[in-house]
């Protein structure tokens, strides 16, 4: 068990350094962006990115998350499964193409119809070339290419931006050479085209590999809905510059999104790596989300409190009044975090039928909760709803999965968490007179409900590092 804990450790490490760089990205372009960019071009931006994040997975098939997972299953030849995948990509992208036409009459990108394909094309081919490497065992690499990345971003965009003016076009061709670069780097640096041989692949593999992929395609498309279909909606019923304020507000909460992904990254390799000893492997997903849940509800309530300061900090005198929509949306972001970590044991159960189930859940609440709260709370009542859902999906998945993998943690700690966030997300919003007072003392009580875990948890890695070098 001590190596779990260890290599867990030492692959969050690693990752943090790729992935806080490419995380911290968002926050170091944020005045560019919104300097460069009107309210109204920075929500057609965002949506086109939207649009693109979501026919990602129906170009590769979902293919992408079956990458990973049979990627890290020794039981599996790596040549077959980066095979499968490269010709799930082949076949979707061929097909994306036939319906040009259809894509060419959505009014959002009717202008940039081109720049989408680009931006579609190089977005699959960095994120299949990045998670096998990472399957491959190259997590250096894997994290050198975040930070690289990171770099390369920031260039393109000052150039295209601040230099040359291209606004809208500017932003996207930024990403698209980027991701050119970042998929040519790892396909040579990880030698990724040693795993690329039709000849001899194995059908087997292939069509576990879509078996498992396949429901996930329209599990991404939900998921889609419930972090986007807010920002569709608001455009609809009020106008792109509300979406651009509503765009701008959900970029802070990201730095608790940082905090996940980073962990999220090693986690999904130890999940799976690690599957011996059930009950074993019971005791660690119950220690690791014990502390997982303790650092994200600790950073959501650290940041609530300065969600005007992050604003004036980061964006532009227009973009303001978008911090009044951080609070609640930082709640949506907790309860994310925590959905995607129940999300590990389906992966490792390779229950992708149970994950479109729950899925669909979280994207009917966010639709309805959208139509019903937007006209009432205005922009903040997509805040109110993308919260709702991911709350209600998190409280499915720790019940059912207990099914396969019983997760042992406090109850009563988890509701005291939520209800002392939540009382700090209604008193920010509200300005409650000598609100600055209530948030120091709801963000001490959190910090003294958790920082016990994390400081046991601490022990135990650390113990764990001092053990083996002894």
């Amino acid at each position: 068990m001590g190596n779990k804990y260890k290599n867990l450790a030492q692959n969050t490490a690693i990752f943090a350094i790729g992935t806080f760089s490419s995380k911290l990205l968002v926050f170091i372009m944020m005045p560019i962006y919104t300097r460069a960019l009107s309210t109204a071009e920075y929500g057609t931006v965002d949506l086109i990115q939207q649009i693109s994040n979501l026919l990602v997975p129906i170009v590769t098939l979902g293919v992408t998350n079956a990458l990973i997972r049979f990627g890290l299953d020794r039981s599996f030849r790596k040549n077959d499964v980066f095979t499968t995948g490269i010709i799930c990509f082949a076949g979707g992208f061929s097909l994306l193409l036939c319906f040009s036409p259809l894509i060419h009459m959505i009014s959002v990108t009717s202008d940039h119809t081109v720049m989408l394909y680009f931006f579609i094309l190089m977005s699959a081919m960095r994120e299949m070339c990045s998670q096998f490497s990472r399957a491959k065992g190259y997590v250096k690499l894997y994290a050198f290419d975040g930070f690289l990345t990171t770099l390369m971003t920031c260039l393109f965009t000052i150039v295209f931006l601040m230099g040359f003016h291209w606004g809208i076009n500017g932003y996207l061709s930024a990403i698209i050479i980027t991701d050119a670069l970042s998929s040519l780097f790892l396909f040579f640096s990880a030698r990724l085209y040693q795993n690329v041989k039709f000849k001899g692949l194995n059908k087997q593999t292939f069509k576990m590999m879509l078996r498992y992929a396949i429901p996930m395609i329209p599990t991404t498309l939900l998921w889609w809905i419930v972090s986007v279909s807010d920002r569709y909606i608001i455009t609809y019923m009020i106008g792109t510059d509300a979406n651009g304020l509503y765009a701008a507000a959900y970029k802070i909460p990201t730095i608790v999104v940082l905090v996940s992904t980073i962990f999220m990254d090693a986690w999904q390799v130890s999940a799976v790596s690690e599957i011996r000893d059930r009950k074993a492997l019971a005791k660690f997903f119950s220690g690791v989300f014990r502390g997982y849940q303790s650092i994200i509800f600790l950073a959501g309530s650290l940041l609530i409190p300065f969600s005007k300061v992050c604003t004036i900090i980061l964006v532009a005198g227009d973009y303001y009044e978008s911090w009044q929509y951080i609070p609640f949306l930082m709640l949506a972001t907790i309860y994310n975090c925590l959905v995607q970590f129940m999300g590990s044991v389906y992966m490792i159960e390779r229950k992708g039928v149970t994950t479109l189930v729950t899925s669909i859940i979280a994207a009917v609440t966010n639709v309805i909760g959208n139509f019903l709260l937007i006209p009432v709370c205005g922009v903040n009542g997509a805040a109110y709803s993308t919260c709702f859902s991911y709350f209600i999906v998190f409280v499915i998945r720790a019940i059912h999965t207990r099914k396969f993998i019983r997760i042992n943690y406090s109850v009563l700690k988890f509701s005291v968490n939520a209800a002392l966030t939540l009382a700090q997300a209604i008193i920010m919003i509200m300005e409650v007179p000598g609100w600055i007072i209530y948030e120091i003392v709801l963000t001490a009580l959190v910090v003294l409900l958790n920082i016990n875990v994390l400081i046991i948890s601490f022990k135990k890695i650390i113990g764990k590092f001092k053990r083996k070098k002894a």
